[in-house]
């Protein structure tokens, strides 16, 4: 039991770095994922500064929906993918006896059509996306920091591209229990917000 609490533990602090509510100051950039480092920042920020404010009207008015995400690890049924809602999602804790080592969940996202897509939240945590039938890890392209002037409900946002009618496994981490509650919506980067 110890061994599977310090894997979970490991499994945790490497996909979660540490991450906060507040906007980070200019010199220091929030974590989003463990490759935080490697992943690229945005330069189509006009794109996804527009997906941002459509997302932000959904963030604000909804529709809202409250999920739980599966246990990290675990297979997950949880779907996320009605468009245009705002998901309140909750992250289990991962425990070990009566200590709390973090919080990890997923979800699953299936799109309807093949294009790019922005997964935005509402802090800094640690995401990673899987096709969930093959397990393959899918490469985020890049971050996006949502500014307070474009959304304050939004945070940040990772982009990559999906194919439609495939299951995808998102994968988000928290090592503190201030980020294991966020917003989450997922947009159409491509899809024109002018309409709706």
């Amino acid at each position: 039991m110890l061994k599977h609490a310090l894997l979970a533990t490991g499994a945790v602090v490497l996909l979660a770095g540490c991450g906060t509510e507040e906007a980070p100051t200019p010199e220091a950039q929030a974590p989003v994922t463990q490759e935080s480092e490697l992943l690229a920042v945005c330069e189509d920020t006009e794109e996804l500064a527009e997906v941002a404010e459509h997302a932000c009207i959904h963030a604000e008015y909804g529709p809202f929906e409250s999920v739980t995400a599966a246990l990290y690890g675990g297979p997950s049924f949880v779907d996320v993918s009605v468009g245009h809602t705002a998901y309140n999602v909750t992250l289990p804790a991962i425990s070990y006896r009566q200590w709390t080592l973090g919080y990890a969940g997923s979800v699953i996202f299936t799109p309807e059509e093949s294009t790019e897509y922005a997964v935005l939240t509402s802090g800094y945590r640690a995401v990673r996306v899987f096709n969930a039938a093959t397990n393959e890890e899918v490469g985020l392209e890049c971050r996006y920091h949502v500014p307070q002037e474009v959304c304050g409900n939004l945070r940040t946002a990772v982009t990559a591209d999906l194919e439609g009618g495939v299951d995808y496994r998102l994968d988000f981490a928290a090592v503190v229990p201030q980020p294991a509650t966020f917003l989450l919506l997922i947009e159409e980067t491509g899809h024109d917000h002018h309409e709706e």
